[in-house]
């Protein structure tokens, strides 16, 4: 599957994600990365994008980490995000970089590093997140 494949489907699958302009850079072997693009709808007072956005991006990061391990093909649900902001994003664009920690069975778990786009190396955000599948992988 392709980057442009797998966004396709998180922008059908998401529609928010489509309407903020959400791309996927990298999905490949349970890891993703992901780019916010900068729009001022997503900015919150402070000049800073906003708390929803972010849980946003991380969500259909993780979302891309797993489809690119079941080829497009994933009907995990969001069971659990633990969020911490660890000092502002900036403005944008930012980039997520999803990764699993344990990609099979009934439960998974994930952790997704948010930086600013011209800060590579400088985490903004860490979350912890734990998905379930419908079915066993």
């Amino acid at each position: 599957m392709t980057p442009a494949e797998c966004e396709r489907i998180i922008h059908r699958g998401v529609p928010l994600a489509g309407e903020w302009g959400v791309r996927v850079l990298h999905a490949r072997d349970g890891a993703a990365r992901l780019e916010l693009p900068f729009a001022e709808r997503l900015l919150r007072p402070g000049n800073t994008v906003s708390g929803p956005a972010i849980m946003g991006l991380a969500d259909v990061a993780m979302w891309a980490a797993l489809l690119s391990l079941s080829e497009g093909r994933d009907e995990s649900l969001t069971a659990s995000m633990n969020v911490a902001f660890l000092r502002p994003c900036g403005p944008g664009p930012i980039i997520a970089e999803a990764r699993l920690i344990k990609g099979t069975g009934r439960s998974l778990f994930g952790e997704v590093v948010i930086t600013r786009a011209d800060e590579p190396g400088k985490p903004c955000v860490h979350v912890t997140t734990g998905w379930v599948t419908l079915a066993a992988r």
